[in-house]
């Protein structure tokens, strides 16, 4: 892997020196976009405003837009001399339990490798974090932005979770209902949950990509494609929940439960 960025994590006195490497990658379908009146490929070219012209790839540079409509072109030499420290540094605020962060919050995980030297401050932060089931809640600018940011252990290696600020989470106003459950439906859920406990996640696949080359394939040769049934609402929740933990029970190969008065 391709380290994405160097620098230092910053507790207290202690200094320890780390590379980042993305932790995740995604496999999405791509589709193109076409002409719809004769399917040819659309391009996006790049039109300098001012000339009306397309200009080639190496002529464009970023720039910085002033209230008054001016553009302060911005190197990447300018960017490098950010006054920032964050731009090379983990700057660590504090601890707190890893159960007080809402994962909500969770961004994009990078895998934090020691750098030069720095091996036994890195084990010993990874091994402090585990012990004590503390997170690190820190500062580092990523991606052309400064973020938040959590260190947690996984495995004996240090993961650089980004969150997203608080200011970013969008309030669900009123969309919880307000419609009250019996003791019983709580009763029967949990069951039901435990019934359904476990599964091996690394088992379960993207089926996006095969649905869409059957219909691909559909729309080729002029094929039907039966198109999976939609679940629809239960009319009575109690029956529903019963039949439910008697359908999880059988399949597990256990006597289904005789349903309560």
């Amino acid at each position: 892997m391709k380290a994405t960025w160097s620098g230092t994590i910053q507790f207290g006195l202690v200094a320890l020196p780390i590379r980042l490497y993305a932790a995740t990658e995604e496999h999405p379908v791509r589709l193109h976009e076409i002409h719809v009146d004769d399917g040819s490929r659309v391009e996006h070219r790049r039109i300098c405003k001012a000339e009306n012209r397309e200009i080639p790839y190496e002529q464009v540079g970023r720039g910085y837009a002033l209230p008054d409509g001016r553009m302060v072109p911005l190197t990447e030499e300018d960017l490098a001399r950010l006054p920032l420290p964050t731009k090379r540094t983990v700057d660590v605020l504090g601890f707190v339990p890893s159960e007080d962060i809402d994962p909500i919050s969770f961004g994009r995980p990078y895998y934090a490798a020691p750098g030069p030297g720095a091996d036994r401050p890195y084990t010993l932060l990874v091994e402090a974090l585990a012990r004590t089931g503390n997170v690190a809640v820190s500062k580092v600018a990523l991606r052309g932005r400064e973020r938040l940011a959590l260190l947690r252990p996984r495995h004996g290696i240090l993961i650089l979770q980004t969150l997203l600020w608080q200011d970013e989470l969008r309030d669900p106003g009123d969309l919880a209902p307000s419609t009250p459950v019996t003791d019983r439906e709580l009763e029967l859920a949990e069951v039901l949950i435990r019934e359904l406990a476990g599964i091996n996640i690394g088992e379960v696949h993207d089926e996006y990509a095969h649905a869409l080359e059957q219909l691909v394939d559909a729309k080729i040769t002029g094929g039907e494609l039966v198109e999976p049934a939609e679940p629809t609402p239960a009319l009575d929740l109690l029956a529903a929940l019963e039949e439910s933990v008697r359908a999880a029970e059988q399949a597990h190969g256990r006597p289904a439960a005789r349903p309560r008065p």
